[in-house]
């Protein structure tokens, strides 16, 4: 079994969530999904149990924030609890019931306002428990130490109803047990599609759409992270994706080392060509001391071999009249006699 903790501060998208299908599938989309596996995407919601509240979405969230009035200290008063089973699992409706009281007991909201929901629409049976923090006495439940709390709690309704046992965080681990070695199938799904995804990907949009098509919506700040249609959240550099590895991968998809072609071979030859001609000028120019005169022929000369090798249309005989000026030594000025 695994379990998940959050709080928040909107009563109504909360419970909307709970007891709503999912937004981004039409009905048609629905219909195809309970075909092709067999699962309940339409009025995929069942309350198994309503307490101390009753009535639709608008009515559960406006009972809820009448008594959150009796404490308004507290900023986040939404309480939304989660408890998968682990494949192949299965429980009764009623054993739902009972462990949803024993997870309302465990976090102290008992005596309090909440709804517990069984979803359809997965293969792995799960219930979510929607509760108002603020209790009939003004006072607030803790959250602290949730995460701790909720692994204690599955590990002991495992034992008591007899469901697979799953390992629970590391950072709740004794030193021994976080030696073991773990294999968490959803991100190594999750590190192979963006592997996927980036292959074909030029720019961080392109890549953000892929992603969704996937299943995964991507999160950008300092660094990312992916929410999958289970609504777990993992951060990519957990999975060795961080963002700035994400956007030199993408970089280097937008400008690709350039092949080396029989073109650019060509374009290579001609120019070494080039450069050794000058090269080879400047240096015979240097050993013989050119005078004006020969310095004319080697730039008539260079005219020549580049008009050849760039298919120019100039012609041998035509030599630019900058390039003949001959620079002028300048006189120097007679000292001047004291």
């Amino acid at each position: 079994m695994i379990g998940h903790v959050s709080i928040g501060s909107s009563f109504y998208h909360c419970i909307s969530y709970c007891l709503e299908d999912k937004r981004e599938l039409s009905e048609e989309k629905k219909l195809t999904l309970a075909i092709q596996d067999h699962l309940q995407h339409k009025d995929r919601a069942e309350v198994l149990e309503y307490n101390k509240c009753f009535g639709n979405k608008y009515e559960l969230t406006q009972q809820f924030k009448d008594v959150r009035k009796l404490s308004r200290r507290v900023e986040k008063p939404m309480l939304h609890l989660t408890l998968r089973l682990a494949p192949e699992d299965i429980l009764t409706k009623e054993q739902f019931r009972e462990i949803g009281r024993e997870c309302a007991k465990e976090f102290g909201i008992a005596d309090n306002q909440y709804i517990c929901v069984l979803h359809n629409d997965t293969k792995e049976q799960h219930i979510h428990i929607a509760a108002n923090r603020v209790g009939f006495n003004g006072k607030v439940a803790s959250d602290s130490n949730s995460y701790k709390r909720m692994a204690e709690l599955c590990r002991r309704l495992e034992k008591q109803y007899g469901l697979q046992e799953v390992l629970s965080p590391k950072a709740f681990l004794s030193p021994k047990d976080r030696l073991l070695p773990r294999h968490d199938s959803r991100k190594e799904k999750l590190k192979t599609d963006i592997q996927q995804a980036l292959k074909s990907a030029s720019s961080y949009l392109v890549f953000e759409r892929q992603m969704l098509n996937l299943g995964y919506k991507a999160l950008k700040g300092r660094g990312i992270s992916f929410i999958d249609d289970k609504k777990v959240k993992i951060k990519g550099s957990e999975i060795g994706f961080s963002l700035v590895k994400i956007e030199k991968i993408l970089s280097q998809n937008q400008h690709p080392v350039m092949k080396n072609t029989g073109e650019e071979k060509k374009c290579n030859t001609d120019s070494t060509l080039v450069f050794n001609f000058f090269n080879t000028g400047k240096k015979n120019e240097e050993k013989q001391n050119y005078n004006s005169d020969s310095s004319g022929e080697v730039v008539k000369q260079a005219v020549v071999v580049i008009g050849q090798l760039m298919n120019s249309e100039y012609s041998a005989d035509y030599i630019d009249p900058e390039l003949q000026r001959i620079p002028q030594k300048k006189k120097k000025k007679p000292a001047l006699r004291r």
